[in-house]
């Protein structure tokens, strides 16, 4: 198996692990600490190491924050984790505050001590971040103190080691275009904004910057490490000793040198030493970075990592992998949901036994790597925490009467794959038929939607709610969000939401489409499929050339949820397209019986 379902915390954690910080703070002479979920490579996904957060309040999700004080603390998350959060953190250690509502630095700025001392870790805040907490310091008066040992670390007495797992090259063949060309084209972006060099922090970079690939992390093939770019192509490449390899050695021979990782401040003095124009993104590196290459002398020009844009935007080779990753990803989910439909409507399955049963499908193929997250495998009320972590502890039965919500996917080396489905054990409600289909409009305005060059996903967002803030409804979490090529399942600098993230839609750029809904104690539904902007084309009658999706997702929609009275004909038409398309892709790999179902699951409305 990819993913255990051993609990990774409790609601002891905070009892546990707090004194201890607040000794270490005490000796630090901190009076309060910051304490993002983020490593050192500022990551959404972390290696066991970087679980500071968890390790301090017992909280296991993807995003959040916590402030300790020696007699208080506060913990952040948002929407997505308003249930998770007090069910794994024991309120009686922590205050709880929406990230979204009410961040941080707001917090701060309403409850920070004049004069108080407030500690961060520079290698997990950017200077992005750190902006609004110093305006925060500001305005109520505390100061921020840079820390040289985080008090975790110190307090932290069984902490894991860093990950060190090998770094490996990624074929040309899935990649589409050779790292020494990649470098060549960032080259050329350097020279054109007067940079010498740039320094690259960001694994997804490295990966694609490289081609190459790693296991550092949890689900996501990164090698986690440090580069630096010149403006003539030439790099160097900062990884553990350990990861580094004769085969990775002949892959990047020739104009990238290898150096160990702790020898990265080395390099950064050299820059300066050098008087170089250095680029370096400020949402993206660590504080340390910018500290390091001020006091070494470097001239520092701020801006986007120039690996962001053109990872974003795939390429032919790219695209055409990622169609079969999900053509073979969805001949596994619908075997999983054929057995669903047969085997597991009788109450006896939990969710552990699903999620173990779908990775089993896809391992089938022999090219899975790896799952791309840990499998939101989520029975009944449980659907209503739209992160949900199935462990021993939670594990419920898939009993008569609910829904199923399955979030999964895979890591091939041709692609990433992302795609919920949600179905009924038993005979659903109308409560539930009602709101899947106005889930299901959403998701089908946001993937009919042709729109002009320059929109962002955010102008788009909407188009996905309408149908369920007109009856009232909504869900907490955005509506899509960027997928890498073999990369993270969580990938930017674009995506589908309410944040005003100005960032357009540009062609080759996969996202998810996936708008949901969550009814607190009872069920959860979403429907997700992965979609790629299309080069813009012409429309009969118009000015202008618009942009498009194509949905690359495939596998069936669920017929008992679907109630047909709700959906207008183009919503009609647009399910038995999309069912065709997915009957004629899957149906020759399909085992008779998986054969026969979905035929039936893809017949016309």
């Amino acid at each position: 198996m990819f993913q255990s379902f051993d609990p990774v915390s409790d609601r002891t954690f905070a009892s546990k692990n707090l004194p201890l910080l607040r000794n270490m703070m005490t000796e630090q002479k901190l009076d309060g600490f910051l304490v993002p979920h983020d490593d050192e490579y500022l990551n959404e996904y972390l290696p066991a190491f970087a679980e500071r957060l968890m390790w301090v309040s017992g909280f296991s999700g993807s995003a959040g924050s916590a402030i300790i004080f020696i007699d208080r603390a506060v913990i952040f998350t948002d929407g997505r984790y308003t249930l998770q959060v007090r069910e794994q953190v024991d309120g009686g250690f922590f205050e709880f505050e929406d990230l979204t509502e009410n961040p941080p630095h707001i917090w701060l700025a309403q409850n920070g001590k004049t004069g108080s001392r407030i500690g961060y870790d520079p290698m997990l805040h950017s200077p992005s971040s750190l902006d609004s907490l110093t305006s925060a310091a500001d305005r109520a008066g505390f100061v921020l103190v840079p820390v040289d040992q985080n008090p975790i670390d110190l307090a932290w007495q069984d902490q894991p080691g860093a990950p060190v797992s090998p770094v490996v090259p990624h074929g040309e063949e899935f990649a589409g275009k050779g790292s020494k060309q990649k470098r060549t084209e960032i080259a050329a972006v350097l020279k054109n904004n007067g940079a010498d060099a740039v320094v690259l922090t960001a694994p997804h970079s490295l990966a694609w910057l490289f081609n190459i690939r790693g296991k550092d992390v949890h689900a996501t093939p990164l090698p986690l490490g440090r580069a630096i770019l010149h403006a003539d192509g030439t790099a160097a490449l900062f990884l553990h000793p350990d990861k580094v390899n004769a085969e990775l050695e002949e892959h990047l021979t020739g104009e990238v040198s290898i150096h160990p990782e702790d020898e990265v401040a080395e390099a950064l003095k050299e820059l300066g030493a050098n008087s170089l124009s250095v680029m370096i993104d400020p949402a993206l590196a660590p504080v340390w970075f910018f500290v390091q290459l001020e006091q070494a002398g470097a001239t520092i020009i701020r801006a986007a990592d120039p690996c962001a844009l053109p990872r974003a935007r795939k390429n032919d080779c790219e695209i055409e992998g990622t169609r079969r990753a999900h053509i073979r990803d969805g001949i596994a989910v619908s075997r999983f949901l054929h057995w669903v439909a047969t085997e597991a409507q009788d109450g006896s399955v939990t969710e552990i036994d699903a999620a173990k049963k779908l990775e089993g499908f896809r391992t089938k193929s022999n090219l899975l790597n790896d799952i791309s997250f840990d499998s939101i495998s989520a029975a009944g009320s449980n659907g209503a925490h739209c992160h949900y972590r199935v462990t021993t502890e939670t594990n419920r039965k898939l009993e008569q009467g609910t829904l199923f919500l399955i979030d999964s996917g895979g890591q091939y080396p041709d692609g990433t794959t992302d795609i919920t489905r949600t179905v009924p054990i038993g005979i659903p409600t109308e409560e539930m038929r009602r709101c899947y289909t106005l889930v299901l409009k959403g998701h089908i305005a946001l993937a009919t939607v042709k729109f002009p060059r320059g929109t962002s996903g955010h102008q788009l967002d909407v188009l996905a709610r309408r149908p369920l803030w007109e009856a009232g409804l909504e869900y907490d979490h955005g509506t899509g969000h960027g997928v890498g090529s073999y990369l993270g399942v969580h990938e930017g600098p674009q995506n589908i939401s309410k944040k005003l993230i100005s960032q357009p839609l540009e062609p080759g750029m996969i996202c998810s489409n996936e708008p949901g809904y969550y009814k607190a104690g009872e069920f959860g539904i979403r429907i997700e499929n992965l979609i790629v902007v299309n080069e813009p084309e012409a429309v009969s009658g118009g000015e202008r050339e618009m942009l498009s999706f194509e949905t690359i997702t495939m596998a069936p929609l669920e017929r008992q949820l679907i109630d047909q009275r709700l959906l207008t004909q183009d919503e009609i038409n647009w399910v038995n397209n999309y069912h065709t398309e997915v009957y004629a892709k899957l149906a020759g790999d399909a085992e008779p019986g998986v054969e026969v179902w979905l035929k039936e699951m893809t017949a016309p409305l």
